[in-house]
């Protein structure tokens, strides 16, 4: 027994023994944890709902290392580690990666949940308001939670050193000062910050709004707490801050719903009959899929000393639609005029005098 106890108590045993038998009791928790995941992937994969694959997924890496940390924390505490030199250094290694570990789980579940919620959401049926109302919520809201969750993990691993803890104190007696003038150098940054979860309340915008701003036509793509990102027609990305959306004017589409009315323009001659082109609009419209069939009509909104301004009306579902609506139906309405009524177009007339009655005038 005293040649056991003197083994325990050697130095360069201890150096041998304890990686071999953190590896080994690593390999074990290791091998169980793998058994249990795929029983846990098996019995998922037998269910039709898609969200206990996606958690798994998400929270299986996490997991790992947190066990990891776990096991090192209770390694370096009842090992023959802990009364080497290097406890201590190894301990609040250990004591910071447990933290950032659980902060990364914490992340991890927060977009789980929302994933849930987003699951519930039907974004792609016809009348999808109040669902892209939710989800626009729900994306800022994430942000806000994983930037919290961050900074309150970062905030713990500071405040597990001692130094760190005494330094923040010491700080919080003059930080009325500090904090003026970090009030007035951030608060364009603040100001952003605000903006974003206004936005998230009131919601002047939301994920897939079709707007005009800065004279372009695009998709609202994505909303952050800092900026959003616009999906222009052509495919180009307009980025801009959230406080854009608050103190500047810019043209919603699709505020309360997704319906809107389009105008065709045509300048013709006088002679071309209104009704005619009505009839022929009725028969274009009558199977065309992206006319709602709630309104269809021609005006003379104009008239001029050469020409007669006729303003189509159509409407359609959303902006898409009725764009293609309107581009289709311009170019059959151009087709048939020019068909059926040759010269219609607008022209300048230039009368000349009969070269006979100009002699008999000379």
């Amino acid at each position: 027994m005293t040649y056991i106890n003197d083994l325990f108590h050697n130095e360069n045993f201890q150096l041998i023994a304890t990686p071999v038998l953190f590896l080994v009791v690593l390999v074990l928790v290791f091998l169980i944890y793998n058994v249990v995941l795929k029983r846990i992937r098996k019995k998922a994969l037998s269910t039709k709902n898609p969200l206990d694959d996606f958690m798994i997924d998400l929270l299986r890496v996490p997991v790992m290392c947190l066990l990891f940390w776990i096991v090192l924390s209770l390694f370096t505490t009842y090992s023959f580690v802990s009364h080497t030199g290097i406890h201590d250094t190894i301990a609040d290694i250990n004591k910071i990666l447990l933290i950032l570990t659980i902060g990364w789980i914490l992340i991890k579940a927060i977009k789980a949940f929302f994933y849930y919620l987003q699951n519930h959401l039907d974004i792609q049926s016809a009348d999808n308001l109040n669902a892209r109302k939710n989800l626009t919520r729900m994306k800022v809201f994430e942000g806000l939670a994983v930037t919290l969750v961050s900074v309150l993990t970062v905030a713990a691993c500071l405040m597990s050193f001692e130094q760190v803890r005494t330094i923040g104190i010491s700080l919080l007696t003059s930080a009325g000062i500090a904090g003026i003038i970090i009030g007035f150098a951030a608060q364009k940054s603040i100001a952003t910050f605000l903006a974003g979860v206004q936005i998230a309340i009131t919601q002047p915008i939301r994920l897939d709004d079709v707007v005009i701003v800065e004279g372009e036509w695009g998709r609202i793509e994505e909303i952050t707490l800092t900026y959003v990102v616009v999906k222009i027609w052509d495919e180009r990305r307009l980025v801009l801050p959230v406080s854009y959306f608050i103190e500047k004017p810019f043209q919603n589409w699709t505020r309360t719903n997704s319906n809107i009315l389009g105008t065709i323009f045509l300048y013709t001659d006088y002679s071309v009959p209104v009704d005619a082109l009505r009839n022929h609009l009725n028969v274009l419209l009558k199977d065309n899929p992206k006319w709602d069939k709630r309104v269809v009509n021609i005006q003379v909104t104009d008239a001029k000393e050469r020409y007669m301004e006729l303003r189509i009306l159509l409407s359609s579902t959303d902006a898409s639609l009725n764009w293609d609506l309107r581009v289709d139906i311009r170019e059959k309405m151009i087709d048939y005029l020019n068909k059926e009524y040759p010269g219609c177009f607008v022209k300048t007339r230039i009368q000349t005098t009969d070269p006979e009655n100009l002699k008999e005038r000379i």
